[in-house]
């Protein structure tokens, strides 16, 4: 796993030893990055990395010219793996990391952040099997919704046989693209 292209192009991430994950490939993330760019995204936007695991999203769009990026993720084990990825490629100061459960908490803001004009979303794909407005999915939507910018963009990764909603709230889906055996879904605020 490697960071693609930007300020830190070709940068290799650390990866903890023996832990099970589902680490997005090279390839898949440069297709990703290329869909992204034409809504003008990451490049100046604050952006939030839920279920970020090394930080391979939110690294990504920092290396891309994204101006700040918080990650959320729940496992301490894999908060020190992404906390040696951040200080190896010197975005500390345009980085916060969060501790917690996404589906908790989402995207938090601070006090002085409007709102964030990227969020990924990549929860455990078992966590996904469910996707209608009241399962835990839809809650973390309905909490994103509040925390991503008027025509903020939240991109969700999914296995490629689940299906969300057009809508949750003002989250409508925008762009749907797979690759093998996941899927990416890009849904984008709206007025309601």
């Amino acid at each position: 796993m490697r960071i693609i292209a930007g300020s830190k192009r070709g940068m290799k991430l650390l990866s903890p030893k023996g832990k099970d994950s589902r680490p997005i490939t090279d390839r898949v993330k440069e297709s990703l990055f290329s869909v992204l760019y034409k809504y003008d995204l990451p490049k100046d936007k604050v952006v939030a990395d839920l279920f970020c695991g090394v930080g391979s999203l939110g690294l990504e769009a920092l290396s891309r010219g994204a101006e700040f990026v918080t990650f959320v993720e729940q496992d301490p084990k894999v908060v020190a793996v992404l906390n040696r990825n951040i200080e190896k490629a010197a975005f500390v100061k345009g980085s916060k990391v969060i501790t917690a459960d996404a589906f908790k908490i989402g995207a938090p803001l601070d006090s002085d952040q409007h709102g964030y004009g990227l969020i990924f979303v990549d929860p455990p794909y078992a966590c996904t099997e469910n996707v209608r407005a009241g399962s835990p999915v839809g809650q973390l939507f309905a909490s994103v919704s509040e925390q991503v910018a008027p025509d903020g963009f939240v991109v969700v990764r999914t296995r490629k046989r689940t299906e969300l909603l057009e809508q949750y709230g003002c989250l409508r889906a925008v762009e749907r693209r797979g690759w093998g055996t996941m899927a990416v879904t890009i849904l984008q605020r709206v007025n309601k």
